[in-house]
């Protein structure tokens, strides 16, 4: 009787290690590239719906991988769109709030509509050169994110560039001469960086950041500077600087690296600032144009 007993409880525990262990559910979200250059699409994704972390992390992944991922199509109130950019990690402070505007810190309106003769967004209207999202403090921006609520007929597109891609392809000499430098960028609209050679008005916002930098999630080289902000290299001759400043801007805004996305009502837009630069094209500014924008600080730790 204990022989048979002992056989039945080995027999019982050979079932039980044979059961296979319950997977994680896979992510149901589908990908595809915005084009060869730069971006991924997410597709299928209502973000009213609350994400499974298998289905977050695809999309965490692709934006860390491909520098920018769009979802269209959405339908988001403020506190849905807070909600998802807040799985990425902090939210940044808007630096210039619209009174009224709204409801939710870490929110900001990008707009040239007005209302009782006051703009009710920043930013209104006219070209934007490339540039990175406030990389003109020592700990800028990892990510911004962008819904379209109302966009004009034509222009005020999104152009999307891939540093990393630039730094690949960026040529030995170039690559020599910038390891290792560091250039100062700067915040100054009515003294711009792009006046190269001229002194950054004081107390304006600057820091100088490496020209290179290594994505912490992939590990990439990326560039990092731009047309916008980037003022000089910092110990470089000005006239040195300044030469090899405009060699590098037109390599980093070469074609192949661009997305040119033209915005539909509805879009959702996020980029990584540690990998892509971005500028906007001019449009009508008698068209209205709304979108609203939250800023990722500080990343999540896997």
């Amino acid at each position: 009787m204990e022989h048979s007993q002992e056989m039945m409880m080995a027999s019982a525990l050979a079932s039980q290690s044979a059961s296979p262990i319950a997977s994680p559910p896979a992510s149901r979200v589908q990908t595809r590239p915005l084009n060869g250059a730069v971006g991924m699409e997410i597709v299928g994704v209502d973000l009213r719906d609350d994400l499974s972390q298998a289905d977050f992390e695809t999309i965490r992944d692709a934006w860390r991988a491909h520098c920018v991922i769009l979802l269209r199509g959405q339908t988001l109130d403020e506190a849905a769109q807070v909600r998802f950019a807040q799985r990425f990690g902090e939210l940044g402070k808007v630096l210039h709030a619209h009174e009224g505007r709204s409801s939710l810190p870490g929110v900001m309106y990008i707009s040239n509509i007005r209302e009782n003769g006051k703009l009710i967004g920043a930013l209104p209207d006219g070209e934007m050169y490339f540039h990175s999202d406030q990389c003109y403090i020592e700990n800028p921006s990892v990510g911004t994110m962008l819904y379209a609520m109302e966009v004009p007929s034509k222009g005020g597109d999104t152009i999307f560039a891939n540093m990393f891609a630039a730094y690949d392809a960026l040529p030995d000499d170039l690559k020599t001469k910038i390891e290792g430098r560091v250039a100062l960028n700067v915040y100054d609209y009515q003294n711009a960086a792009t006046v190269r050679g001229s002194t950054p008005r004081e107390g304006v916002p600057s820091f100088a950041h490496p020209m290179v930098k290594a994505h912490p999630f992939t590990g990439r080289k990326a560039l990092y500077f731009n047309r916008l902000m980037t003022h000089h290299v910092v110990g470089m001759d000005a006239q040195e600087s300044k030469a090899l400043l405009a060699r590098l801007f037109d390599h980093q805004e070469q074609e192949r690296f661009l997305y040119r996305h033209v915005w539909t009502p509805g879009d959702l837009v996020m980029w990584d600032n540690r990998s892509a630069l971005h500028a906007r094209s001019d449009f009508d500014s008698s068209q209205r144009r709304l979108m609203r924008r939250t800023v990722v600080v500080r990343e999540h730790q896997d």
